[in-house]
């Protein structure tokens, strides 16, 4: 019994033993690599799913408008200089006879330098290319270079400095070319990529979103504003939106380095092209004109105006024989709109004659003498003479009108004005300063000046003048003509 007991014992460790020895040899050996098989890196067999989705794909929208954007190189004549100009002993001994005869010999005709870079963007397949006028400006050659490193001698058509684009051409068929939106379609924070060579690196592509529109900066277009980078040599460039459409054309940043701080400037391509359409046709810009000179209507004239808000076109002369004369348009009048289009500002309504055409019908709607007032408005052409200023004739005259009213309230003193001196002002009625002090000075109205409307009624004469200050109560408003210039001043008695 013992001893089968101890065989049935040694057969149980037997029968464990086995079974780990086979177990161990089930498993996979591990095998560590070599030194010269390691990776630090190893390439994925299928593509990773991308951790962040939503952001838009530009490489498409690249491949589209790439072909079409070109880098412009310009070069200009400069008058070689003879040797002995250039030699320091030269320039302290003139009359040194070895400068003598160098000075003696002719120079040259002049040679051509680079002068900068800039971009610019193909607009059809026989090769007409939108750029800015600045980056052309005084250039001798233009060098115009694709994308796939094909170079052209350019052509400048036109160029406008006004509205800061230029017209060129190169000769080829079947060029690429880039189609256009209508920029009164963007909207502030839509998402725009520009193209260029910003400091002469070609083929450079940024991207970014509209960061406003109708950006006023006292030039004569509105501009899109746009946090796309662009750098010196983007100027002419396209900004593009994301069916590769041209908005805009690249012109200026502000910065205070020179280098992009994250506002750029595009023209309105609408603009442009209507700049680009005349270039083409006629080799130049000729934009509309009415004969007058304009200005802003602040919080306070429009208050004093009865005006819902602080809008519009203030007209402060008005050319005798012009358009603007011809339609009744008076100075002291606000222009609020222009057929359906309401003016923002004085440079809003200047856009809007100068780029239409000589002989474009418009309605004005003017607010004059506390009242809507409709004119119908042929444009006239910029060739014409420029507007005139009026001086009055400040010499005495004779007679009992000389008689003074004094305005103690205001601290105006006031006399009335001749027949023949309302005559050379372009004047129905007025009343002339004889003296200004207190409130009045304050506001920088000087002797001289001619107070042409108090508070929407004309000065007749210092009497009448005189009988509505003694009537009203609180502000008061006038229209005041100095060197035949109109402007509303309000008074805070």
């Amino acid at each position: 019994m013992r001893i089968v007991q101890k065989n049935v014992n040694l057969a149980i460790v037997l029968a464990l033993t086995a079974s780990v020895l086979l177990g161990c040899s089930g498993q996979k050996k591990e095998v560590k690599p070599s030194a010269s098989e390691s990776s630090i890196a190893t390439p994925a067999k299928t593509p990773a799913a991308p951790l962040v989705t939503g952001l838009p794909d530009f490489t498409p929208l690249v491949d589209k408008i790439a072909p079409a954007v070109v880098n412009i190189s310009t070069a200009e004549k400069v008058q070689s200089q003879s040797r002995a100009g250039m030699d320091p002993i030269c320039q302290m001994w003139p009359d040194f006879p070895m400068c003598a005869q160098r000075n003696a010999q002719p120079q040259g005709e002049g040679r051509e330098q680079p002068r900068g870079v800039g971009s610019g963007f193909i607009v059809s397949a026989d090769g007409y290319i939108l750029t800015n006028h600045h980056v052309v400006d005084g250039a001798s050659s233009i060098v115009v270079s694709l994308n796939d490193k094909r170079e052209f001698k350019a052509k400048v058509i036109g160029s406008d400095e006004r509205s800061d684009v230029a017209v060129l051409k190169i000769e080829g068929e079947n060029l690429p070319f880039l189609n256009t939106a209508n920029s009164d379609d963007i909207k502030v924070g839509q998402w725009v990529m520009a193209a260029g060579s910003p400091f002469g690196l070609k083929n450079t592509v940024t991207a970014g979103i509209v960061s406003a529109i109708k950006r006023d900066t006292g030039e004569y277009e509105s501009f899109i504003q746009t946090d796309a980078a662009v750098n010196p040599g983007n100027s002419g460039g396209p900004l593009v939106n994301m069916s590769g459409e041209v908005v805009g054309i690249n012109s200026q940043i502000l910065s205070n380095s020179g280098s992009f701080a994250g506002i750029a400037l595009a023209i309105p391509i609408n603009e442009a092209l209507k700049v680009a359409d005349q270039i083409r046709a006629t080799g130049k810009v000729n934009r509309g004109r009415i004969g007058v000179a304009i200005g802003n209507v602040d919080e306070e004239i429009a208050k004093a105006l009865g005006l819902p808000k602080a809008s519009g076109a203030m007209i402060k002369t008005v050319e005798s024989g012009s358009s603007a004369a011809n339609a009744g348009l008076r100075a002291g009048d606000v222009v609020l709109k222009v057929d359906s289009h309401e003016v923002e500002n004085s440079a809003d309504f200047a856009r809007v004659i100068g780029n239409s055409t000589p002989g474009t019908a418009f309605k004005f709607e003017v607010w004059r003498q506390g009242q809507a007032v409709s004119l119908n408005v042929t444009v006239g052409s910029d060739a014409a003479a420029k507007v005139s200023e009026n001086s009055m004739d400040k010499g005495n005259s004779n007679g009992s009108d000389r008689a003074h009213s004094r305005v103690d309230r205001l601290g105006l003193t006031v006399e009335p004005l001749s027949s023949n001196e309302l005559k050379q002002a372009q004047l129905e009625a007025g009343v002339r300063i004889a003296k200004v002090e207190g409130l009045a000075a304050g506001v920088g109205l000087r002797e001289g000046d001619v107070i042409v409307q108090v508070n929407n009624a004309s000065a007749e004469n210092p009497s009448e003048f005189s009988r509505i200050i003694g009537t009203s109560t609180g502000r008061v408003l006038l229209l005041v003509q100095r060197e035949g210039v109109m402007q509303y001043v309000v008074l805070n008695p």
